[in-house]
C-alpha cells in the first residue's frame, strides 16, 4: 500500500514539475498566409522576447498559461494564454491584423453635369432630361433673393448692451481614444475585459479622466497601455 502511494506520489511530483518547465516554443506570425517579419514577441509572464524573422518565425522559452504578446506598430496587438496543448505540439500559427489608417481633411464635394459629360451618358433620354432640368432648376434658384425678415440698414438694438458673449464649445480631447482603439483588436474590450458594448464609451471617458491617460499619450508604450487598462477595468467594475 505504502509502495503504491509513493509511486504515484512520485508520478504527481514529476507531472507537476514537467508542466511547469520552460520549454522551447516555436511559431510563426502571419497575416493572411503572408509572414510578417520584425514582429515583437513578448513573454509577459517570463519578462523575455523575440523578434520573427525574415519568414516570420520566431522562437522562444514559455510553459504553460504564459501570456504572449506579438506587437507591431503597423499592427493590432495580439494576445495569447498559452495551453499544454500548445507546448506539446511545440508549434503555434498567430495572424495578426494591420491597423486601420485614419483619413483626415477628407472634403466631399458634388458636381454639377456640363453638357459634354451629357453626352458620356447612353443614349437615356428620360435619365438627360431629369439632369437638364436639374440643371436650370439651380441656375434660376441661385439668382433670386429671398426676404428674411430684416430691414436694410436697419438699427442693431441688441448692440452693445444686449449681446452676450458667446461661449467657446471646448473640442473633447478623444487623443486617448485613438490611441486605445489603434493599438487594442477589436475584440479586447468583450474578450479580455469582458466589457459590454454599450459600456465602451463610458469606460474609456472613465480611463480619460484619470492623469496617467496623459502620461501613456506621450510614451506610445503598449504593455504600460494594457496594464493601465486592466487596472481601470477593476476600477471600473468596482463602481457599479
Amino acid at each position: 500500500m505504502k509502495v503504491k502511494l509513493l509511486t504515484t506520489i512520485s508520478f504527481l511530483t514529476y507531472q507537476l514539475s514537467i508542466s511547469q518547465t520552460e520549454k522551447l516554443l516555436r511559431g510563426k506570425v502571419v497575416n493572411q498566409n503572408i509572414p510578417l517579419q520584425k514582429i515583437e514577441v513578448i513573454n509577459k509572464t517570463a519578462k523575455t522576447s523575440t523578434t520573427t524573422n525574415d519568414l516570420g518565425e520566431f522562437s522562444i522559452l514559455a510553459k504553460a498559461k504564459d501570456s504572449l504578446i506579438f506587437f507591431s506598430k503597423d499592427y493590432l496587438f495580439t494576445r495569447l494564454q498559452l495551453k499544454n496543448t500548445d507546448l506539446e505540439s511545440g508549434f503555434i500559427l498567430v495572424n495578426m491584423n494591420p491597423k486601420a489608417e485614419e483619413l483626415e481633411n477628407v472634403v466631399v464635394s458634388s458636381s454639377v453635369f456640363n453638357k459634354s459629360e451629357i453626352k458620356n451618358i447612353a443614349n437615356d433620354k428620360e435619365e438627360i432630361n431629369k439632369i437638364i432640368i436639374r440643371k436650370q432648376f439651380d441656375e434660376v434658384t441661385s439668382k433670386v433673393m429671398v426676404y428674411d425678415g430684416q430691414i436694410k440698414h436697419g438699427l442693431n438694438f441688441s448692440y452693445p448692451i444686449f449681446d452676450k458673449p458667446k461661449k467657446k464649445i471646448e473640442s473633447q480631447d478623444d487623443r486617448f481614444k485613438k490611441l486605445v482603439i489603434a493599438s487594442c483588436p477589436p475584440d479586447f474590450f468583450i474578450k479580455n475585459l469582458k466589457i459590454k458594448p454599450e459600456e465602451k464609451e463610458i469606460f474609456l471617458h472613465f480611463c480619460n479622466a484619470d492623469a496617467k491617460s496623459k502620461i501613456l499619450l506621450e510614451k506610445s508604450n503598449v504593455l504600460e497601455l494594457m496594464d493601465f487598462l486592466y487596472a481601470k477595468n477593476e476600477e471600473f467594475k468596482s463602481l457599479k
